[in-house]
């Protein structure tokens, strides 16, 4: 499907520029613990990307895997954005938001299995 190829894209270039701001901007500006949570961000960021291009390449043939890629789309929103903003103002409530972004991810993945149980 086009459109999660157009997001998934729009997504990995995120993930280089911020992982490079992470590494370049950041590094000494920020107490290291949030280095490896702004690290962590990209990294769940990256992986879940992978999961909207794998989306993006089922849909031509299963179009109801598509609330898999929306379900993606939120986790890596929740997750990966709460964690960014918490790395950059250090506001720990923020940690709060990111275990709803890992549910839609679990979620995501499950539902993306179901799928595939029911069309292979």
């Amino acid at each position: 499907m086009k459109l999660f190829t157009i997001i998934a894209s729009i997504s990995a270039a995120l993930c280089v520029a911020l992982g490079a701001f992470g590494a370049h901007v950041l590094e000494g500006r920020i107490p290291e613990r949030y280095i490896d949570t702004w690290q962590k961000a990209v990294q769940y960021q990256m992986f879940h990307t992978i999961g909207l291009f794998i989306v993006a390449l089922l849909a031509t043939k299963w179009p109801n895997v598509t609330p898999a890629g929306w379900l993606m789309l939120v986790g890596i929103v929740l997750f990966s954005g709460s964690l960014y903003v918490l790395s950059l103002t250090q506001v720990k409530i923020l940690g709060a938001i990111t275990p709803f972004g890992g549910v839609s991810f679990i979620i995501a993945w499950l539902l993306l299995a179901y799928v595939a149980m029911k069309h292979m």
